[in-house]
């Protein structure tokens, strides 16, 4: 940052002005332009949009269940009907609904409260909705068709092996939700470099808003948390479609290697789902515990903000809190009950500070208050069934019952379908320009929250009696009434959604207009008009030397940074601690790219899931052509006016532009898919029946040279060898798999042959990128130099995997 040498200032812009040139520069193209659209508003709607068709769908999947379970022997469904029924919805809810519908909420929030125009990588949001669109659809298509997963939505082994599950059906699951998690790792990666790098002028750490907060641990949860799902969802599927066995004991697999695969993503992501409710709360609360116009702050912010990345931490240390009915040694029951205890600690020092803000101000009890009161009520009791089934001699009793139906419904609907219906009333007014009136507000959330204690509130005893999930016919007279009373309850829950669907667009359509900040809130979001401009902010924020916010009026005066319109779109890019400017972000403007490679996707994904896998290798080098046109930047000067007296590099002369924070953090969720996978063989060689194997793969030298010229990387410039030892490289580990045996005849081989294509797919990647890199200036090599040496430390561990796990299995 250099201080702006001495030149005659640019007239002023009228605010009028500033406003057509921003929205020239910023606005989505009407038509068909729409499907390029890259904006945040625009992509955080869609987004929100089409996780409540989903949400709609999985609640009338809800209802079908209901219905069969209203009475004794129902013949409303078949058994095969009512199982892809069942996996269908929880699949729906939980993959299709809760995280897309807070990512979406978080793209159209974060960049308003961070005080910056749009998200680091707008291209990357549009094509992680496109993903998540196309993958949602493959699922709902597969159940219109009748050929939808039907092995409950944790696709537990070996019923969904292709020995018990022969059909498409789990196939639909495991490769739709892979490709769904696209989306979701790609929100990861554009919601972290987002907050640390692109906020107001100013904007330190700690004060931040506590949603960004909340968003950034749940990032770091998604980036860490669903690569072993995408991995066990990659090694489920090759055992299905080409034998290999990883998940089969009579051939030296186990199928409980699914379940840590599967957990060690599964209960993090409850603590995903919640933590951005939780942020949700720390917002709407403080605002409501203070009389208009008043500001009441949050009580223990840094307390909160402890225990938000406490939740982070502690939800990947009890993932067998899911498994402890399956013979698990005691010592491991202790530990892992011990931590499914101690998790609730940082959740109870939340809930204190926010009953702690509301004692120290004055609330308004109006409708988020109601909804807030709600979480309150039916979280706290889903939370305390958590901490009885954290106790393993409860647990053994209550596994697999309806007692756990109950618990998971109180702790999801309670934690976070009721905030998001707070964030709903309390955001509305900014996506819509009108302030709600409540004519049907009330009655919409007492039919929610009675018709949720009607339906599930019986379920906790049946569940104590003996009634086991996933039924679909019972034959305990004892357990009909109960049932019948859960089913009626599930109809008013259902009416009760409906009202509240009703009501938003009666206020979003007939609301009375106002002009900023109806709730006196006082927070950067409703320092714009609204509904927002599609550039947000007419100038950056600049925070006061005690954080003080700017005025709406003195930014769409511009008073602040960049608010004199280039013609580019422009973001500025800020210390990740302090928060002091340090770059301007050039973003990219509309394309049709983000829609085109996410078809591309899709089309990979389609092709193995018909089993065209000749047609497979072409989607795939139309994916990376894509991308590789993504790299195209805009030429601008490297040093460029941000206003205020400051001269600031543009993003890519800066050396530390955001796409080197995207790689990283790629990186990160990928050699965490990696540790999973040498996670599962050392699971395996320790646990497995039929290990050692009766005869170890032979890979020979071939296999040791991958690691020598891996070191050659680490050692001298990437730039210099990476092309000839990448080549080298996958020549060699592609020698190695062909000459692998006996993949198909014991787990063993499998694993070795995983960890080599593992190795063989990057060195494929950074022969790509290395060709990339040859025409590209000097300074912008930093990615390809950045993939090189990570993809050479995988080769060494894949050059010596062979003799660790061997020596693994024979000390075992």
């Amino acid at each position: 940052m250099t201080e702006r040498p001495m030149t005659p200032a640019p007239p002023p812009l009228s605010p009028i002005r500033r406003h057509k040139q921003l929205e020239r520069i910023w606005a989505t193209a009407p038509g068909w332009g729409r499907l390029a659209a890259v904006n945040h508003t625009v992509i955080g709607r869609r987004f929100m949009a089409v996780a409540l068709v989903f949400f709609t769908i999985g609640g009338l999947l809800a209802m079908l269940l209901r219905t069969q379970l209203a009475s004794r022997a129902s013949p409303f469904m078949e058994p095969g009907t009512y199982a892809q029924v069942f996996t269908m919805h929880g699949t729906v809810m939980m993959f299709l609904f809760a995280i897309p519908f807070f990512e979406g909420l978080a793209m159209y929030l974060l960049p308003k409260m961070l005080g910056t125009r749009d998200m680091a990588f707008p291209r990357l949001s549009a094509y992680g909705f496109w993903c998540y669109l196309f993958g949602g659809l493959i699922l709902i298509a597969a159940l219109l068709l009748g050929v939808a997963p039907d092995a409950g939505w944790f696709m537990y082994t070996p019923l969904s092996s292709g020995t018990y599950s022969p059909g498409i059906n789990a196939d639909v699951w495991l490769l739709g939700i892979t490709f769904v998690e696209i989306s979701a790792l790609s929100a990861a990666i554009e919601l972290i470099v987002t907050i640390l790098k692109s906020r107001a002028a100013g904007m330190s750490l700690d004060r931040m808003p506590i949603l960004a907060w909340a968003m950034l641990v749940v990032g770091g949860m998604m980036l860490l948390g669903f690569p072993p799902l995408i991995l066990g969802s990659i090694l489920l599927e090759v055992e299905r479609a080409f034998g290999l066995p990883f998940f089969d004991p009579t051939r030296g697999g186990d199928p409980l290697l699914w379940q840590h695969l599967f957990w060690l993503f599964g209960h993090p992501e409850v603590y995903i789902i919640f933590l951005p409710a939780a942020g949700v709360l720390s917002t709407v609360i403080p605002v409501f515990s203070a009389p208009p116009g008043a500001r009441q702050p949050l009580v223990g912010y840094r307390a909160v903000v402890a225990a938000m990345v406490a939740t982070g931490f502690l939800s990947f240390g009890l993932w067998v809190h899911h498994m402890f009915a399956t013979g698990i040694p005691h010592l491991g029951l202790a530990v892992f009950s011990i931590a499914s205890a101690l998790i609730a600690v940082p959740t109870a020092v939340q809930l204190f500070a926010w009953l702690a803000t509301m004692a120290a101000g004055r609330p308004r009890f109006s409708i988020p208050m109601l909804h807030v009161g709600g979480f309150m009520a039916v979280f706290v009791c889903g939370g305390l069934t958590g901490v009885m089934l954290a106790m393993v001699p409860f647990d053994l009793q209550a596994h697999d019952t309806h007692f756990v139906v109950a618990h998971l419904h109180y702790v999801l609907i309670g934690g976070f379908v009721f905030p998001m219906m707070a964030a709903a009333y309390y955001w509305l007014p900014h996506l819509s320009g009108r302030q709600p009136i409540w004519h049907l507000s009330h009655a919409a959330f007492w039919t929610v929250f009675a018709g949720i204690n009607i339906t599930f509130l019986g379920m906790h005893l049946t569940g104590l009696w003996g009634m086991t999930r996933r039924l679909d016919r019972y034959t305990d007279p004892g357990w009909e009434v109960l049932n019948f009373i859960s089913s009626m309850g599930g109809f008013v829950t259902t009416i009760g959604f409906a009202l509240v669907a009703l009501d938003l667009i009666l206020l979003a359509r007939f609301g009375r207009t106002f002009r900023r900040d109806p709730w006196g809130a006082g927070t950067l979001e409703w320092a714009m008009p609204t509904p927002p401009p599609s550039y947000a902010f007419a100038a950056v924020p600049v925070l006061g030397p005690d954080g003080a916010l700017p005025s709406g009026r003195a930014l769409a005066a511009g008073q602040g940074l960049l608010a004199q319109p280039r013609g580019e779109m422009e973001i500025l890019g800020v210390d990740p601690l302090s928060g002091a400017p340090r770059q301007i972000i050039i973003l990219p403007k509309p394309t049709f790219l983000p829609l085109w490679t996410a078809l591309a996707t899709g089309g990979f994904f389609l092709c193995l899931l018909f089993k065209i896998y000749a047609l497979a290798p072409l989607t795939v080098l139309a994916v990376t052509a894509l991308f590789l046109r993504w790299t195209r930047t805009t030429p601008a000067p490297a040093t460029l006016d941000a206003g205020g007296g400051l001269m600031l590099p543009n993003h890519v002369a800066s050396g530390d532009a955001p796409s080197l924070w995207a790689m990283r953090l790629a990186i990160a969720a990928d050699a965490t898919a990696f540790a999973s996978l040498v996670f599962g063989a050392a699971f395996l060689a320790l646990s497995a029946p039929g290990w050692p194997p009766p005869a170890w793969p032979q890979p020979g030298w071939p296999a040791l040279l991958p690691g020598a010229l891996a070191l050659l990387v680490l050692l001298m410039p990437a730039e210099r060898v990476a092309i000839p030892t990448q080549a080298l490289i996958l020549g060699l580990f592609a020698w190695v798999l062909w000459q692998t045996t006996g993949t198909t005849r014991h787990a063993a081989p499998a694993a070795l042959a995983a960890v080599w294509a593992y190795a063989a797919i990057h060195a494929g990647l950074g022969l790509i990128l290395a060709g990339w890199a040859s025409r590209v200036p000097p300074d912008q090599r930093h990615l390809s130099r950045l993939w090189q040496r990570y993809a050479a430390l995988l080769t060494l561990a894949a050059a010596g995997f062979p003799t660790a796990l061997r020596l693994l299995a024979e000390v075992a």
